[in-house]
């Protein structure tokens, strides 16, 4: 068993996370990941209203009794969903541990931290992470450029990104962007996180809520098989390359307005096709970490394989490269 200090904090038998994913943080994937031993959220905003969200905490409180959370992302917009609301659904339902990402966080963070509720928040850049760690979250989670959706606009790689972010940040790390086997997560811990956050490879299990077509399309691509998206509104979003995320990047490429794109990336767009099967019906998000999915595993074995990789790696790989005579002198 590998203990970190975030296995510790928020009482965990791994350090995997299940990150927050538009759509498919439900029950569904959620409880299972629970039952595995790792950590995984629910994702607020895919519920319609903040009392479907208590339905959906309930439902995963029916189908496991280990720790789970919640995740709330706040993003500017001109016509909001109602935070606050969700944000007592959280509170009020007793949930513990929230990730939270997006724009200016404070309000939540004060709120949840003053009813006992620890907070990761999910950054992509360590000036971001220090911000968050002044504001009194508990860890955080840092994405590299790799990653699935919004990987900032540093274009930073998680290899100089992790341990940038370790050398500065005092709370515990979890890696993000790109990790999907026990490789990744030996690496994160070397480069300084207490964990790592898995969003695309968990989208690639038996129990994750989405059409089949889109986890043997997962399978099947590769790690060039994902574009990136309104770089020209500075809101990049890496997606699976599709004939959708094409068209948008030529718009884009035409030095075209969002507006001319906003109907081709709606989220129920996106949405209709996860659920109909048509991977090319609306854009869906993935990262790299796609060239290294080759199976559909259930989500205990993937959470059972990835800790045993990294174990086996630890005790034999690694403490073998160490000459016995290293340190006689």
């Amino acid at each position: 068993m590998i203990r970190t200090r975030f296995t510790e904090m928020f009482g965990i038998d791994h350090p995997i996370v299940q990150g927050g994913m538009m759509w498919v943080g439900t029950a569904d994937l959620v409880a299972p990941v629970a039952q595995a031993g790792a950590l995984g959220f629910l994702t607020a905003l895919t519920q319609p209203t903040p009392e479907a969200l208590v339905r959906e905490i309930a439902r995963t409180r029916e189908r496991t009794d280990r720790p789970f959370g919640v995740n709330l992302t706040i993003l500017p917009s001109l016509s909001p969903p109602p935070y606050t609301e969700y944000r007592r659904a959280i509170i009020e339902s007793g949930i513990t541990i929230v990730e939270t990402a997006g724009h200016r966080p404070q309000e939540h963070v004060d709120d949840f931290k003053a009813h006992g509720v620890r907070v990761i928040h999910k950054c992509t850049a360590v000036r971001h992470a220090l911000s968050a760690q002044r504001m009194g979250v508990d860890a955080i989670s840092i994405d590299g450029f790799e990653c699935a959706g919004h990987p900032g606009e540093d274009d930073i790689p998680g290899l100089i990104l992790i341990p940038a972010a370790a050398d500065q940040i005092s709370v515990p790390i979890l890696a993000s962007g790109g990790f999907g086997d026990g490789r990744g997560l030996v690496a994160a811990l070397a480069l300084g996180a207490d964990g790592i956050n898995m969003g695309t490879r968990f989208c690639a299990t038996r129990e994750a809520p989405i059409h089949e077509n889109f986890k043997a399309a997962l399978v099947a691509n590769d790690e060039r098989a994902t574009e990136l998206i309104f770089r020209s509104y500075r809101n990049t979003a890496r997606v699976a390359r599709n004939a959708i995320a094409r068209q948008v990047v030529g718009i884009e490429g035409e030095g075209r307005p969002f507006e001319d794109v906003a109907a081709l990336v709606r989220g129920a767009r996106g949405r209709e096709g996860l659920e109909n099967g048509d991977v090319d019906h609306g854009i869906w998000t993935a990262g790299m970490v796609q060239g290294l999915i080759h199976d559909i595993p259930s989500v205990r074995d993937l959470v059972d394989r990835i800790i045993g990789e990294a174990e086996a790696i630890i005790a034999r790989r690694l403490a073998g490269l160490v000459s016995d005579n290293m340190f006689a002198a």
